[in-house]
């Protein structure tokens, strides 16, 4: 049976028979576009200042495949919103009142403040939350009783019985009359950011996905992934770290394949500071006015409730320059008798390499913790040569296992420690939305120390290889290094 074709389809091929210039045109006319293109996008790139490797990686791809890579860059190559980054460095508040912290004039600190950071505030309370277990009932204590706003951020929400609970909870202090507003990730949350979350809005409270995945939804790139932790309860405590809402992190009993994580729960002045992050990327979010959601915060900022000095740290997209970045390689560069560091994924650009190698050479105990086997193996294959690289500089670097550390700390000293959401890795130093805090008092440093004598206990030296690695296992290795920058 014959099918009918479309009448315009018909007059565009007689038009093509009739005129064959047309068909030998569209080749040259496909490769001015693409030239064009990509010189637009080489700019693009160029402009963005990203790392060496970064860019050549974008660079090589844009040689081999450009019809791929560089619709692909366009989409999801940008690193910062300069936009919504002017808009943010006027929303970085001062904390009036706040006790004054003798650490703002440490070396680190004022790195920290020249690159963007608010400065660091004294009187806080900080306690070290280093299960699962008591991440969850902390969290549930907090939400049941929270007495106006609960204020809450993930990159991952699960489908899990841990997702499904929380939802439950929310919704619940939702129907109470609790403001909540839960901040969800459109790629992490990709799978529960929808009907998932409807018991929270039909309740009364409000849940709104950040950067949506679809290119022509949003106003910057789709590769820019909210990766930030932040729960703030009733203005005057907040937790930060890197657990996500999912039975991997927490839960209300023990779970054998539990990850380890750390984190930590603040009360005092430097809450302002990690609920103004929220407000602002609420407000980038969704659309609401930010001077409408400051007004429902009560003026002055929370009493102090302890001795610790506190830096929050918020970097990515929406902060001008790499303060996380800057301030952790000023750190490293500045450390006297030990830099550990543990991290799930570590993939340093060439300064940070070079940095811990100098140190580590020059007689600083610098330990690296790694797990064995993450729950990411590409990252696994493009860390290997920066491990041994480190290894036979005479860093100690450690294999945590069996299981799954996903912990972000950094201790300088024993007396500096950094902790958060961001990983050591190209991607949470330079492209995601990031928060950390940096602690300079002394009774943080211990139990950080604490801590990681424990998971060092946990923990193996890799062993160092026997030979140089194949062929193959090479050429393996080269592409993950390649693509590292794009992880």
């Amino acid at each position: 049976m014959a099918v009918a074709m479309d009448p315009t389809l018909n007059q565009a091929v007689d038009t093509a028979k009739e005129h064959p210039w047309i068909l030998g045109l569209l080749p040259h006319l496909l490769t001015v576009v693409g030239f064009l293109l990509a010189v637009f996008a080489i700019a693009r790139l160029m402009s963005e200042r990203k790392q060496p490797g970064h860019t050549f990686a974008w660079l090589l791809s844009f040689v081999f495949i450009p019809w791929l890579s560089v619709p692909l860059f366009l989409i999801f190559g940008g690193r910062k919103l300069r936009r919504l980054a002017a808009q943010k460095a006027r929303l970085c508040p001062v904390v009036p009142g706040a006790p004054p912290s003798t650490a703002a004039d440490s070396f680190a600190a004022r790195v920290l403040t020249l690159n963007g950071a608010c400065p660091p505030v004294g009187g806080n309370r900080v306690e070290f939350v280093t299960s699962g277990e008591d991440a969850y009932h902390r969290l549930e204590h907090s939400i049941r009783e929270a007495k106006h706003t609960i204020h809450l951020m993930t990159f991952i929400l699960s489908r899990d019985a841990v997702g499904r609970r929380l939802v439950k909870l929310l919704a619940h202090r939702a129907r109470d009359g609790v403001k909540v507003r839960l901040l969800l990730d459109s790629l992490g949350c990709f799978m529960s950011k929808g009907r998932f979350c409807d018991p929270i809005r039909e309740a009364g409270g409000e849940v709104v996905a950040f950067m949506p995945m679809m290119p022509l939804q949003t106003r910057g790139s789709a590769n820019l992934r909210n990766h930030r932790k932040i729960a703030v309860f009733d203005h005057r405590r907040a937790t930060l770290g890197g657990r996500n809402l999912a039975i991997e992190y927490m839960g209300p009993a023990p779970l054998k394949r539990r990850w380890r994580d750390f984190g930590a729960v603040i009360e005092g002045p430097a809450v302002s500071l990690l609920e103004e992050i929220f407000l602002a990327d609420w407000a980038y979010a969704s659309g609401q006015p930010i001077a409408r959601l400051h007004d429902e915060i009560p003026p002055g900022v929370p009493e102090p409730a302890g001795s610790s000095e506190v830096q929050i740290v918020a970097s990515g997209p929406d902060v001008q320059g790499d303060p996380l970045y800057e301030g952790i390689l000023s750190l490293v560069q500045q450390a006297e008798r030990n830099i550990w560091v543990v991290t799930p994924y570590f993939i340093p650009d060439e300064v940070l390499q070079r940095s811990l190698i100098v140190q580590a050479r020059a007689g600083i105990d610098v330990r690296l913790v790694v797990p064995a086997r993450s729950n990411h193996p590409i990252t696994d294959l493009a860390r290997r040569h920066s491990l041994r690289e480190l290894q036979r500089a005479g860093v100690q670097v450690l294999l945590y296992g069996p299981g799954m550390n996903h912990a972000k700390a950094i201790l300088v000293d024993e007396a500096t420690a950094v902790w958060g959401s961001a990983n050591m890795d190209l991607r949470s130093l330079f492209v995601n939305f990031e928060v950390a805090a940096v602690t300079y008092s002394e009774a943080d440093a211990r139990h950080m120390s604490a801590w990681m004598r424990e998971v060092f206990a946990h923990s193996r030296p890799m062993p160092a290889p026997r030979k140089e690695p194949g062929l193959f296992p090479t050429l393996g290795e080269e592409i993950g290094r390649l693509i590292g920058p794009l992880l």
